[in-house]
């Protein structure tokens, strides 16, 4: 079965409820976990948890509401089965209705490796699919014209990159809001689940908002990282939201900033900056780990979203 993803807004309520019930039992996660392995009926699932078979048979239901999992027929030694496999592989709640969906919006994917500026100390380094791009270590490989090809980059204690998205939309359209999406964590050698840092985004050089990592993510390999990056190292990261609308700024939805979508002056210049790094003065200065669409946990690079409407 391919990837399927189920996609979830704020007006879909009755949808939302049920994922919150199939979400609310110990015993129905286990179920999930399972069917992340097996295909089983509900006889083998009550097997397996120990549980009464009738039991099973109403967590597999709330499942099937919430459109977690599904059964279907299997051919079985005395004729046909029923078994229960899950139908999605990932589950997106968008934080907004329908009123904000119906704004117009110019999406920009920037891969990790087109930064304009940087300022990076070891440990450092940039790899692509096939392997390492140019040496370990040394802050000026990141000067490389191979940099384009990056899938994972990271750099230790302080320092920033930067990237500029083009602002052509802003130009004839009035920003209503800006979002940026990216997987990142904190870096030290090989990988510590301990080590915090404080990752900071500016955005056109003002502070959006800054998110206390809480670890060098490692010890089970990331979804998506090639066969040859070795288990010792950094995996995976947490996928961040820096939003900046007319109230404020906000990280994964609670307020960081109260400097508004004005304050950020989008529409002043034919690019917009973004920059992603650690202060010189933070508190946990652990680095950055930042992943492309081949590495880590999620298939994406940054992701710029500009939210307009046409009253400019």
């Amino acid at each position: 079965m391919g990837e399927k993803e189920l996609l979830l807004s704020l007006d879909e309520e009755e949808q939302l409820i049920k994922i919150g019930k199939a979400f609310s039992s110990e015993v129905r996660i286990k179920i999930l976990k399972l069917l992340c392995q097996y295909e089983l009926n509900v006889n083998e699932i009550a097997e397996r948890l120990k549980i009464p078979t009738s039991s099973a048979a109403v967590h597999v239901k709330a499942l099937e509401e919430a459109d977690l999992i599904e059964t279907k027929l299997m051919p079985g030694i005395r004729g046909s089965k029923k078994v229960c496999c899950k139908t999605m592989e990932h589950l997106n709640v968008a934080l907004f209705s329908e009123e904000d969906l119906k704004q117009q919006a110019e999406v920009i994917k920037m891969p990790i490796g087109n930064y304009v500026d940087y300022k990076v100390v070891p440990t450092c380094g940039i790899v692509g699919e096939n392997g390492p791009i140019d040496e370990e270590d040394e802050p000026r490989c990141f000067y490389s014209p191979n940099r384009h090809e990056a899938q994972l980059l990271w750099f230790g204690k302080t320092g920033y990159v930067e990237y500029r998205f083009p602002n052509t939309i802003l130009m004839t359209e009035r920003a209503k809001a800006l979002e940026l999406s990216a997987e990142l964590c904190s870096e030290t050698h090989e990988y510590d689940l301990n080590c915090k840092s404080d990752i900071t985004v500016w955005i056109n050089g003002v502070e959006a908002g800054t998110w206390e990592c809480p670890s060098d993510f490692g010890g089970r390999r990331g979804k998506r990282n090639p066969t040859w990056w070795p288990d010792k190292n950094t995996q995976y990261g947490k996928l961040k939201t820096w939003r900046i609308t007319e109230k404020g700024s906000f990280l994964d939805g609670n307020l960081s900033n109260k400097a508004t979508i004005r304050d950020y002056h989008l529409e002043e210049k034919d690019y917009i900056s973004v920059r992603i790094g650690v202060k010189e003065d933070a508190i946990h200065q652990g680095g950055v780990n930042l992943f492309g669409e081949g590495f880590g946990d999620h298939a994406q690079n940054l992701v710029l979203k500009i939210v307009y409407d046409s009253e400019k």
